[in-house]
């Protein structure tokens, strides 16, 4: 029988879970109220792969990759995930000439971010090396505070302003960094840094959302 590796993801975790969060974690508590259902689904998924592993020997893993981002991602200021969202607020600050640009919440939360070319070569390599039914981690095994990271999304820019917060809006999870110990001992890490992913990433929004945008001549 063929392989398959299965891809859950880092909400499968409880929601008050020990930072780092080890692989073992998984059902130990209570998830985040706001996305259980995704996280429940995931967690059907590496159960029945775990079964078949069981009873019929398949060969079947999971994988848990951290937050992602890289070329293609959503940029919808509506519905997209935090670090593309601040490229494109960065952006049209910049492009507006603003004294200043706001980020949700403090400021304070931590989050991990793994760009998907590091994600996809870390798939292969658990796809030729592992084997077995514990659910493994995939990320940087660092993690930004949400400040820090517009800070640093604001210089790749190449924005001057001033960065303000809406406390107003909601925090969300003050942390959510997995373990990646399991993978490393494996004989895998990232090779693109949060910085150079940041700049490759806003490289491609100008070439291919902003570019695009324009009207023709």
């Amino acid at each position: 029988m063929e392989k398959l590796v299965f891809l859950g993801s880092s909400c499968i975790y409880p929601k008050f879970a020990a930072q780092p969060i080890l692989e073992e974690a998984l059902l130990t508590g209570s998830l985040e109220p706001t996305n259980e259902w995704y996280a429940i689904a995931k967690i059907a998924g590496i159960k029945l792969c775990q079964a078949y592993r069981s009873q019929h020997g398949a060969d079947f893993i999971s994988a848990m990759p951290t937050n992602l981002y890289g070329p293609g991602d959503n940029f919808d200021l509506n519905t997209s995930h935090v670090l593309p969202a601040l490229i494109r607020k960065a952006h049209q600050a910049k492009m507006s000439g603003d004294a200043a640009w706001t980020i949700w919440g403090t400021g304070s939360p931590r989050r991990e971010f793994l760009h998907v070319d590091d994600c996809a070569d870390a798939l292969v390599h658990l796809a030729k090396t592992y084997s077995g039914e514990l659910p493994i981690n995939v990320g940087s095994g660092d993690d930004i505070p949400i400040r820090d990271l517009a800070a640093l999304v604001a210089d790749v820019v190449g924005l001057q302003a001033r960065l303000t917060t809406d406390t107003s809006k909601p925090d969300g999870t003050h942390r959510k960094l997995m373990s990646a110990d399991r993978l490393r001992a494996m004989g895998w890490t990232p090779r693109m840094g949060l910085r150079d992913g940041i700049a490759a990433v806003y490289e491609w929004y100008l070439t291919h959302v902003v570019m695009d945008s324009q009207p023709a001549e």
